[in-house]
């Protein structure tokens, strides 16, 4: 099971950073993320068996993250993978709720990525340029309280996204 921690936005913000990816996606061309899939990835587990997803998911409900808000308001792309997204300065709290949960992974032998936290939304990917200029100014905030245990499926439309726990509030 291909497994990831991550801070899933509630659906009114999703729609709005669906919007910012249609309107990358006209500049940009690419694969659109769907909204269904947008998140922001906090520790990425690779593949795990089963059993290592069902402790996961235990460790995950026992827990309480501290809520935090981000602010977003910069458009970002990573050449190699033409990735575009947005994102905004890396805030204290978001920073050492990764760091966090990244070592207490380790604790429980589970190593992840990234040992770099650059945070951000993936809105496209395979994009054939990076955002210019051209794209709209935007300044959205985020009030996070949970973390999701997050499984990533392959389909013939690109991975779909299923939440399989969630930390409590």
């Amino acid at each position: 099971m291909r497994l990831f921690l991550a801070l899933v936005p509630p659906p009114a913000l999703r729609r709005r950073f669906g919007e910012l990816a249609d309107t990358a996606h006209a500049h940009c061309s690419g694969r659109r993320v769907p909204d269904d899939n947008l998140h922001l990835t906090l520790a990425f587990l690779g593949e795990q068996p089963e059993r290592q997803a069902e402790e996961l998911a235990d460790w995950l409900n026992g827990i309480r993250i501290a809520p935090g808000q981000w602010r977003l308001d910069r458009w970002g792309h990573f050449a190699g993978p033409g990735i575009v997204w947005i994102g905004g300065e890396p805030e204290n709290p978001l920073v050492q709720l990764q760091q966090s949960l990244r070592e207490k992974l380790e604790g429980l032998g589970i190593a992840s990525q990234p040992r770099r936290f650059t945070p951000h939304i993936t809105l496209l990917r395979r994009a054939e340029q990076p955002p210019g200029p051209s794209l709209p100014d935007f300044d959205e905030e985020w009030s996070y309280t949970r973390a999701a245990l997050v499984l990533s499926e392959p389909t013939d439309q690109g991975s779909r996204y299923t939440p399989l726990a969630w930390s409590r509030m």
